[in-house]
């Protein structure tokens, strides 16, 4: 991932960003890239970098996902992600995500996926009798107006009864809410900052239950582990 620098003012995204990943859902080649490449950075890049540098001072510096896609251990082999992302993180662990494509601008935040001794942290406060119907009410609030989703288990956790009043929350690996925003007028002109930060400033009741409860990972990472 590429770490933000100084850029100018965030001024919208052009039609162009979006017409660039329609094409490039038609026709993902190295030749279809290297002959818009221009175009991806005029038109996505330079507007995201723009964008997340003034959500930074209330979320966070960002990173931008790299354009390419790992295809190592893939049996797609397209070159190229159809999308851009960016993502920083809170304080309290929760990620701040944002993806632009074909369709325009999807936003989310919670916890993408929990290490070990975060979902252990989580279970146990979603089981207790407390603070388990408190993030109950918290989702079923942010929840009118967001996606809440994550990953989850098919069944019940191991050592979790089936008919438990939470076993739906119980199940996830990952607490996140989103909003497909698509593209409406104002993606193009700045009002998009606000619409952004509206998203994720609605997640919080959700972000502050996962903070308080379960916190980030004190794990080390697999590679420092060994």
């Amino acid at each position: 991932m590429a770490a933000t620098t100084d850029v100018g003012r965030f001024a919208g995204f052009p039609p162009e960003a979006l017409d660039l990943y329609a094409r490039l859902e038609l026709d993902n080649t190295k030749a279809f890239w290297q002959a818009n490449k221009a175009v991806y950075d005029e038109s996505v890049k330079a507007p995201l970098l723009a964008l997340t540098a003034e959500l930074a001072d209330e979320f966070g510096p960002f990173h931008l996902f790299r354009p390419h896609r790992d295809v190592r251990f893939s049996k797609d082999k397209s070159p190229y992600k159809t999308h851009q992302g960016a993502v920083t993180e809170g304080e309290g662990g929760e990620a701040y995500y944002l993806h632009l494509d074909a369709h325009g601008m999807f936003v989310a935040s919670g916890y993408y996926r929990m290490a070990k001794d975060q979902l252990e942290r989580y279970r146990t406060a979603v089981d207790d009798d407390v603070t388990g119907p408190d993030l109950q009410d918290r989702v079923a609030t942010v929840g009118r107006r967001h996606e809440i989703g994550g990953e989850a288990l098919k069944m019940a956790p191991r050592g979790s009864p089936r008919d438990h009043p939470r076993i739906e929350l119980l199940r996830h690996k990952g607490l996140i809410a989103s909003r497909a925003l698509g593209a409406p007028g104002w993606l193009s002109t700045r009002r998009a900052v606000s619409e952004v930060a509206k998203v994720w400033r609605a997640a919080a009741p959700i972000n502050e239950w996962l903070a308080a409860h379960v916190g980030p990972s004190t794990e080390l990472p697999d590679e420092l582990a060994r």
